[in-house]
């Protein structure tokens, strides 16, 4: 084909013509087209950012879908960041990292949310893609904290595959046994990342065998059970198929992706059925408004054609125009024309998606059973600001967009439930534990809202006839000789042991891990507790259990709270002759109103306290000296802190700028009737 006057460039130009030629006669001449397969490019390749298909179609272009799942703090978004680097040119990957203001030294690029990087947690599930030899491998970063579960189980439809990571040196943990659950009973196939490969304790072989004794006692079959392993270490970007041959580069990683996850099972049948896309995630953009995200299950969408959203054993919507369709590439989105059933797409167009709605054909449509999600656990109620300073910082003050706020989050977030009380004024949401709701309140809190939060209460459920309630795994590792007071305050707490190890550490004083079933109402206000007991050296992880018979009453607050006598200034002679009674969490100069909490009582029982009164002036004393002379400073509570410590009688107030606790004035106005 190429001659010697044109040289072998021009040769290679018009081979590549003529292959692109063959493959657009192919369907003609009744062959059959594998360009997936011969346009395998070689591994430097593959570091070079290039668009992943063009914007006209996705058909031909070889797929995997996957989700990386863990336990909290294992390194799924590190991992994550490590993928990307692989796959993207250098001056891309800085320009992403310089666009979200996220230091490229630091990583975690995927946390986009405020919160994620404060807390240093995932959140919310996000997308990616990444192309790897000619296969596109959509991915999915998932949360690794129990409480946001129901972002694990609304994405394990839209994968076929899953990457497990475990600790090198931890192994599996209470959270990594949930996620693991939910992707065996989708049989999906699971590679296992034993991660961290870096640390100088790691202990492969260990965490091997536990991972192993896990798959079996989740009752994985003997395929689940013949996994993949892959040795990493995401923040020096190295992997390997052996524990001491790790390389640099995540090129093991992805290998074990495209060879032991399998492809979406898509057949000329099942590209020829009416379309069916479950809705995983919902978006939003400025311009674009509410964005759809989910897997084709079945059939081929085209932009600018006509479908509905349903549901089981509901109507139809109406019909509406597909206003536009997107693909995953890299962190971004590549609009395209067409896609076929096994690619993850984005649909813009359709005002009223849901999660779990089914994007089908107007003329047939065939909803989709919609996703499985557990039930929350906890509950707390949210209510208008009617404290003294109610209005002064907040801009969202009123019921109404309190409740639109609220219903707007079940767009997205599916394991909430939000109900209305006999309060006009209060909402009742409930959601998988005290963290999932409290990062709701901060999201809230930082949009401008002013509110009052109730303390969080469990949810009681009737089963067979029996009064039940949630209980929870927990795993809390301490330091052996901090151990006697933790032990003393589980059993306090009516928790149930199942588990004590103790191990040697490098200083000598030994970590001891113990393993408790317990009631989810008396971890309120434990981690505090036992972080003061062990001197901030605790790690605790818990996972929801099961519904278990009532226990009863349980002590879970030892101290009252000191109130403020009357609305006024604090003093710094007010505050000193408090001091005596408890520890303050106020300081100088901060305004408080009556039975506003100022402190933590060191009995049982409230008191209060006047911290407004000033030194009386005399001829022999002088009203500035020793201003703060003895003012002890005061303990810092956090949003969460807040939520841990109140009791069933008090309130959170929650404003952009400030946090205050305070007694619940309803409940001191029926006391005080009931008193008359």
């Amino acid at each position: 084909l190429g001659s010697s006057a044109r040289g072998a460039a021009c040769g290679l130009d018009m081979r590549v013509t003529l292959i692109a030629l063959l493959c657009a006669a192919a369907p003609a001449l009744g062959l059959r087209s594998n360009v997936a397969s011969s346009r395998a490019a070689p591994r430097s390749a593959a570091r070079t950012h290039m668009p992943l298909m063009t914007a006209t179609a996705t058909t031909g272009v070889a797929i995997r879908n996957i989700a990386i799942i863990a336990h909290v703090d294992h390194g799924k978004t590190t991992l994550m960041d490590a993928v990307l680097k692989e796959s993207m040119d250098e001056r891309v990957l800085a320009k992403s990292f310089s666009d979200m203001g996220v230091d490229q030294d630091v990583g975690r690029l995927m946390d986009s949310n405020d919160q994620e990087r404060e807390r240093g947690i995932t959140i919310l599930a996000k997308n990616a893609a990444v192309n790897w030899k000619g296969t596109k491998v959509n991915c999915v970063d998932t949360p690794g904290h129990a409480d946001f579960g129901g972002e694990v189980e609304r994405i394990m439809k839209m994968v076929d595959g899953v990457l497990l990571v475990v600790d090198s040196v931890d192994g599996p943990k209470p959270q990594t046994r949930f996620v693991l659950r939910k992707a065996l009973d989708q049989g999906h196939a699971v590679v296992v990342v034993i991660n961290k490969c870096d640390r100088p304790t790691a202990r492969p072989e260990y965490v091997m065998d536990k991972t192993f004794d896990l798959f079996v006692e989740l009752g994985a079959t003997d395929e689940q059970c013949d996994f993949r392993v892959v040795y990493t270490s995401a923040i020096q970007g190295l992997s390997g198929d052996e524990f001491g041959e790790l390389k640099p580069g995540m090129g093991a990683l992805l290998d074990a992706v495209i060879a032991h996850v399998p492809a979406p099972k898509v057949t000329e049948q099942t590209a020829d059925e009416p379309l069916q896309i479950l809705i995983a995630n919902i978006d939003y953009d400025d311009f674009k408004g509410k964005l759809g995200i989910g897997r084709i299950t079945s059939g081929r969408v085209k932009q600018g054609t006509q479908a509905v959203l349903a549901r089981p054993g509901e109507e139809p919507g109406k019909k509406t125009k597909i206003a536009e369709l997107f693909v995953f590439d890299a962190l971004g989105r590549t609009p395209v024309t067409e896609a076929s059933a096994g690619e993850i797409v984005v649909v813009s167009g359709f005002d009223n998606i849901r999660i779990g709605d089914t994007l089908t054909d107007p003329d047939t449509p065939i909803p989709l059973e919609p996703i499985a999600i557990e039930e929350p656990t906890v509950r707390m109620t949210f209510g208008v600001n009617k404290s003294p300073m109610a209005g002064r910082e907040g801009k969202q003050l009123t019921s109404r967009v309190i409740r639109d706020r609220l219903m707007k989050e079940l767009d997205r977030n599916v394991a909430l439930r939000v109900a209305e009380t006999d309060n006009a004024d209060t909402y009742e949401v409930s959601g998988r534990g005290q963290l999932h709701l409290s990062v709701l309140v901060e999201s809230m809190r930082r949009e401008g809202f002013e509110l009052f939060v109730g303390p969080p209460t469990v949810i009681i459920k009737e089963i067979e006839g029996r009064k039940c309630e949630p209980f929870e795994k927990v795993e809390i590792t301490v330091p052996s000789d901090c151990s006697g007071a933790c032990i003393s305050a589980l059993n306090l707490r009516k928790g149930d042991m199942l588990n004590l190890n103790a191990v040697d550490t490098a200083d000598g004083r030994g970590s001891t891990t113990m393993e408790y079933t317990i009631a989810t109402r008396a971890l309120i206000g434990l981690r505090n507790q036992l972080l003061t007991a062990t001197r901030g050296e605790m790690v605790m992880d818990t996972v929801f259990d099961a519904f278990k018979p009532y226990l009863g009453d349980i002590n879970t607050k030892e101290q009252g709270s000191l109130l403020a006598y009357e609305a006024g200034i604090a003093s710094p002679f007010g505050i000193i002759g408090a001091q005596d009674r408890g520890r303050m969490l106020i300081d100088p100069k901060t305004e408080c109103y009556k039975d506003m909490i100022i402190g933590i009582h060191q009995r049982a029982g409230d008191l209060t306290l006047n911290v407004c009164k000033t030194k009386q002036l005399t001829n022999m004393r002088s009203a500035g000296k020793d201003n703060d002379a003895g003012v002890v400073p005061k303990i810092e509570f956090s949003l969460d802190a807040c939520i841990e410590y109140i009791s069933e009688d008090e309130l959170v107030e929650v404003t952009p700028t400030s946090i205050r606790m305070l007694k619940n004035p309803d409940i001191a106005r029926k006391n005080g009737q009931k008193k008359n």
